[in-house]
């Protein structure tokens, strides 16, 4: 795919340090746990999708959030019941506000700094591998972020415990027709999350794309 997004601030690390800096203090001051990306329902759809998953055993399954910000989908995930839970994100601030929701509601998800984009990057297998808003923010990076979301993605491939392992991601950049072109190479697409519609000039359209793919 040619097209590529225009580079924004939200594509930069230094963005996002200042921002759960401040989310840290009002969490402090007020207990806010922050913006939850895309807003909380896109969230529950996920967690509801995987609950539905008789294959994936909450005890056993080990689920990765890439760009985990403040942690709310693992808390999520770990108030149903999922047992490996593990974030990353390369806001160290963000790690710091998750690990302190996480402590505060007695949680034990495993959190660390690791950027996506690096080569080397290698953070084990899981079985559910997921991504709100990360791609997006990869592809908004105004430098190189046609390579860093080739590099992403070879990391999100390597992540992927089999081909029964599961690649959920949320994006509202990207429609899924977009997403399914990017990820031919890597991944098949197993599934899409039905998320809200609307209708514009004659054609239907969504705000957000939820879908799950498997590697090849």
């Amino acid at each position: 795919m040619d097209a590529e997004l225009e580079g924004s601030e939200l594509g930069t690390k230094d963005y996002w340090e200042s921002s759960y800096t401040r989310e840290i203090g009002n969490y402090k001051s007020h207990g806010d746990v922050g913006e939850i990306w895309f807003d909380e329902d896109s969230q529950q759809r996920v967690v509801v999708w995987l609950l539905k998953q008789e294959q994936i055993d909450k005890q056993t399954a080990r689920v990765l959030d890439l760009g985990c910000g403040n942690g709310m989908f693992l808390v999520a995930l770990a108030n149903e019941g999922y047992a490996q839970l593990t974030g990353v994100d390369y806001s160290p601030k963000a790690i710091e506000l998750a690990r302190s929701i996480a402590q505060d509601h007695d949680l034990n998800i495993s959190y660390s700094v690791a950027d996506l984009t690096l080569p080397q990057t290698d953070l084990g297998k899981y079985n559910v591998v997921h991504d709100k808003g990360t791609y997006d923010a990869v592809s908004l990076c105004p430098d190189n972020s046609k390579e860093k979301r080739s590099l992403y993605l070879a990391t999100v491939e390597n992540l992927l415990h089999d081909s029964d392992s599961l690649f959920i991601i949320t994006s509202c950049n990207w429609t899924e027709d977009e997403l399914v072109l990017s990820f031919a190479d890597k991944f098949i697409k197993y599934h899409t999350i039905p998320t809200p519609t609307f209708k514009f000039g004659g054609k239907v359209g969504s705000v957000v794309t939820s879908a799950v793919f498997k590697k090849r």
